[in-house]
This record gives C-alpha cells, sequence and structure tokens, in this order.
C-alpha cells in the first residue's frame, strides 16, 4: 500500500497468475484496506491490479476443493473493500473476472482502462456465484443486465461497462483517473467524508443498511456455491484448465 496526498493506493501484486486469489492475497487486502482505515491520514482508496490484469478470479488450486469455510476466506479481501468506510475506486487496469469482478464490484465506483473486461465467469466453469455476486451485480447495472451477465454469460468491455453503469468513465491511466478522482474526498474532512458515506449506506434502502444487505447475500449464495464446487463435473473442468 502507498499512501500519497491522502490517498491510498492498494495493489494486487501476483502478475504472473494475472493476481488471482489465492487465500494470503486475500488475507493481504483485507489487511491492507484495515490499515488504510486505521490511518487518519487516509481519506480514500484505490484499488488496482499489477500488470495486464486487474484480478483473473479465484485461484483454480484454491477453488477446486474449497469448503464454505475456505470460500469465505477467500472472500475476505474484497468483502473488506465493500465493507470500508472510505471511499473507494477500482481503477480496473485490466480483465476483472470472477471473484476480480467482485473485487472491482466491490469498490463505490470503477474506473476502466481501454483492456478492461468486466466478466463474471461462474456459470462458465459450473458454479454458482458466490460473494454476494448477485447482489452487487444487480445493484450496479440493474436486474435484466445483471440477469444477462449471471445467467447468460454476457461480459463487458469497457466501452459496455460505462454505457451499463458498470465503470464511471475510461481512461488510459486508470489508476491516474482514480486518485484524481479521489482527489475530492482527499481535500474535505476525514469525519464528514465517512459520514456521508455511512449515511449514503443507510438510505440506499433505509432500514437495511447495504453492508448488510451483501452479507445476506454472502450467505444466501454460499451453499448452493459450495454444492457446485463438490460437484464431479466442477472437478473435471479445474482439473482440464489445470492441465493447460
Amino acid at each position: 500500500m502507498a499512501v500519497e496526498e491522502r490517498v491510498a493506493v492498494i495493489t494486487v501484486n501476483d502478475p504472473e497468475r494475472r493476481n488471482a486469489v489465492t487465500f494470503e492475497m486475500s488475507e493481504a487486502l483485507r489487511a491492507a484496506v484495515a490499515r488504510a482505515e486505521a490511518d487518519e491520514a487516509v481519506h480514500a482508496v484505490v484499488v488496482t491490479g499489477a500488470g495486464r490484469a486487474f484480478c483473473a478470479g479465484a485461484d483454480l488450486a484454491a477453488l477446486r476443493t474449497a469448503t464454505e469455510d475456505d470460500l469465505r476466506r477467500l472472500y475476505d479481501g474484497f468483502i473488506a473493500v465493500a465493507r470500508c468506510t472510505l471511499p473507494t475506486v477500482a481503477a480496473v487496469n485490466g480483465p476483472a473476472v470472477g471473484a476480480g469482478l467482485n473485487l472491482a464490484l466491490a469498490a463505490d465506483v470503477r474506473i476502466a482502462g481501454p483492456t478492461a473486461v468486466f466478466d463474471p465467469r461462474f456459470q462458465k466453469l459450473g458454479i454458482h456465484p458466490g460473494g454476494g455476486a448477485t447482489w452487487m451485480l444487480q445493484r450496479a447495472i440493474g436486474p435484466q443486465a445483471a440477469r444477462a451477465s449471471l445467467l447468460f454469460g454476457l461480459g463487458f468491455d469497457a466501452e459496455a461497462a460505462v454505457r451499463s453503469g458498470l465503470a464511471l468513465k475510461i481512461a488510459e491511466d486508470p489508476v491516474a483517473a482514480a486518485r484524481e478522482l479521489a482527489a475530492g474526498p482527499a481535500a474535505a474532512p476525514r469525519d464528514v467524508v465517512v459520514a456521508t458515506k455511512a449515511s449514503m449506506r443507510a438510505t440506499a434502502n433505509p432500514g437495511v443498511p447495504d453492508t448488510e444487505q451483501h452479507m445476506r447475500a454472502v450467505d444466501t449464495e454460499l451453499p448452493p456455491q459450495a454444492a457446485s464446487i463438490a460437484a464431479p463435473a466442477f472437478a473435471e473442468r479445474i482439473a482440464a484448465a489445470l492441465r493447460r
């Protein structure tokens, strides 16, 4: 994590594996978000990926035998972003796939690089969505587009993401654009920034804060996702993918 001008930039840094979500990466991301929240000098958080990918999704070796408890550990990183009390921007520099899409969706705002791709990929792998994906995607782009994505396999390039509302804009340098956007909260009193985000969470659906809605979605998705991972067909798909 690097902090400059009251903005923390957290970079998921495993470019050889296209920043795939492992247990270690998820824990490191959760810890980085916690450090940013604890630092009174930080007013906003930017999350991005090293290299050409934003995040290629869950590491297949970790996913192939994942239990419900394992899945929750894999979720920890992007759920920490989703629950962050500070404004968050995902600088989506390349493909955001599966759990990587969840990481992008967990942020308040997404800025797409020219090569950004937003692809749920769950159905293609033969598994049920997890981590609150069904709720986050419907919240971001509405029920019809979300169902086209999760039920029919629709992915979004950068331009389609902007048209659908999945991304705010396209930028040649999404990290620089995210920093520019984050200059707003960086220049404001931190307590006002935190209170404003808390109010928006509480008023999006009065009576049920959005963090609680997200966790309800996580709990709803978890059993069918774990069951789909335990199915023989999934094991065959993963074994074939790992042999490539």
